[in-house]
């Protein structure tokens, strides 16, 4: 097996960017931060640079940041982040 090529059905890990995405661990797809769907990284085309999350569509992209602006939603307990988030 080729070592540059994902693993069939393999989840990525992305840095997310306005605009753009950097790839930090090869895979065939990321999972949406709202529904938990895998979605392939060809089709990928909603996330939030903020939250460091992957959306399945621009209704749920758009519900999950109203959602986090309004205070009803914390960002998802990504490993690694600047924050670190407060416990309750």
């Amino acid at each position: 097996m080729n070592s540059g090529q994902p693993r069939p059905d393999s989840e990525a890990v992305l840095e997310y960017f306005p605009g753009d995405y950097h790839v930090v661990r090869q895979g065939t797809f990321v999972t949406c931060a709202v529904t938990g769907a895998q979605i392939r990284l060809s089709d990928l085309r909603y996330w939030s640079a903020e939250l460091q999350e992957a959306y399945a569509s621009a209704a749920i992209a758009s519900q999950r940041y109203a959602d986090w602006q309004a205070g009803k939603a914390a960002p998802s307990d990504n490993e690694g982040g600047e924050d670190g988030g407060e416990e309750k």
